[in-house]
């Protein structure tokens, strides 16, 4: 598809990365000529200097002839004001970057009456992404599919675990839980396993399995523990907002230490049930006066990746039972895996993830649709959700008798509302979605067969 995308800042540079992988016919528009060019030559791509806003700008871009405009400029405004020149231009599809908390009340607006097809607002999703591991502290990482009827679950193995030494398949018949080990990582290699591997004190693994199952899961490894009650939160971000407004329909404690006086004081009037602190969330005497050793939970929001990484290192240190850290840097992850830093979010990766996933929805054959789709691993691996609406080469035939490429696992099927966790006798049929777990890229179910 040809594709437009205006603003080659921190995420719109990331959407472009996964894109250009994707084989796409991609433009990219930025006011900075250094910066197209830097994308032009790191890319592969296109690349127009100007106003991404500006008809004439986009004419050049051949909007006319695009698929998709992305804009993910800084200015929420702009970015509006791109999608519906592109519009007007012929574009058939757009999505903005929208991130200003005044303008979400808006979003209804934004899609029937402005004709945007797409909004998306990093901060929100990844203040979203937030709670839910809050709820589930157990876990590193969580992503739904099903609309929440299955999960994938990242965690560490324990030292001691009865998980270890053990081959998958022993583990399934000992724990009676239905689920599935769809990868693991160690020593930062990924492998996607068969029944034989056996598990390692460290391994970082991804379970798939129906949400109850899950829950039961953790509890046979004792390692289940409950949501968390009492939060610490540094920096007074925008994903700190979104966070502190849904964290206030729960019945949780709230503390938000902010350096800036102002913006301090703007979240105390808002948030009047948590207490904000005026202070230097970095300074160790100011998080021990605070009660940084009480905690549940401990969430580092301030707009410096380093200053996050060292408080989170810190709260380690002192045994803060659950860690998360806001860092916007990716090449900062094979770093930060090794530090045993808990759970890393990524407001860019997970915005780039939204925006990849619609654009390959867009281009699904009719064989095959792709529901939901996340990057895990750093990237290393797809968790893709596929719907099947009609019958193909590959339905019907016991899994034990479909010839699939390597490094490809059928992880979970979602069936008349039931989640299965596959075996060897079971199959797909028209109205399933299938998740499937690869280390490759897949455009369409298909590709999963040799």
């Amino acid at each position: 598809m040809k594709i437009i995308i205006v603003g080659v800042g921190k995420i719109g540079r990331i959407i472009t990365e996964y894109l250009s992988h994707e084989g796409h016919d991609i433009v990219v528009i930025d006011i900075d000529p250094l910066i197209v060019q830097q994308a032009v030559d790191t890319f592969d791509v296109r690349g127009v200097i100007g106003n991404g806003a500006n008809y004439d700008i986009q004419i050049q871009a051949e909007a006319d002839k695009t698929d998709v405009m992305i804009a993910a400029t800084e200015s929420d405004e702009l970015n509006i004001l791109c999608c519906l020149v592109g519009k007007k231009n012929g574009i058939k599809h757009t999505i903005a970057r929208v991130r200003n908390p005044e303008y979400a009340k808006q979003i209804g607006f934004m899609y029937s009456d402005l004709g945007l097809n797409m909004i998306v607002n990093p901060e929100y999703e990844a203040a979203s992404e937030i709670l839910q591991i809050l709820k589930f502290p157990s876990a590193i990482r969580i992503d739904t599919f099903a609309q929440g009827k299955a999960e994938i679950v990242e965690i560490k193995v324990p030292a001691n675990s009865m998980l270890v030494g053990k081959t998958l398949s022993a583990i399934n018949q000992e724990l009676a839980v239905r689920f599935l080990v769809c990868a693991v990582v160690r020593d930062g290699a990924v492998y996607i396993p068969s029944g034989n591997f056996i598990l390692r004190e460290n391994d970082n693994i991804h379970i798939t399995a129906a949400k109850p199952e899950i829950g039961k899961f953790f509890r046979k490894l004792k390692i289940l523990r409950q949501r968390a009650k009492k939060i610490m939160i540094i920096g007074g971000s925008r994903i700190t907002y979104y966070l502190a407004h849904q964290l206030s329909e729960s019945r949780v404690d709230v503390k938000i230490i902010e350096m800036d006086q102002v913006r301090a004081h703007e979240l105390g009037e808002q948030f009047p049930d948590a207490v904000v602190i005026n202070g230097d969330g970095t300074n160790q005497e100011l998080l021990l006066e605070e009660g940084i050793r009480a905690v549940d939970a401990l969430v580092t929001l301030t707009g410096n990746d380093e200053e996050n990484i060292i408080v989170s290192l810190y709260a380690k240190t002192i045994n803060v039972p659950k860690v998360i850290t806001k860092v916007n840097r990716i090449s900062y992850y094979n770093i930060l895996e090794n530090l045993d830093l808990g759970t890393i979010i990524s407001p860019k990766a997970i915005t780039a993830n939204q925006i990849l996933r619609y654009v390959r929805s867009l281009s699904d054959s009719i064989t095959s649709q792709v529901k939901t789709l996340y990057k895990l691993v750093n990237n290393q691996v797809e968790a893709a959700e596929f719907y099947i609406p009609q019958e193909t080469n590959y339905t019907g035939i016991k899994f034990r008798n479909l010839a699939l490429r390597n490094n490809i696992l059928i992880a979970c099927i979602i069936r008349d509302k039931a989640v299965i966790i596959p075996h060897g006798d079971d199959f797909l049929q028209v109205g399933d979605s299938a998740i499937i777990v690869t280390t490759q890229k897949l455009k369409d179910l298909e590709d999963i067969l040799k």
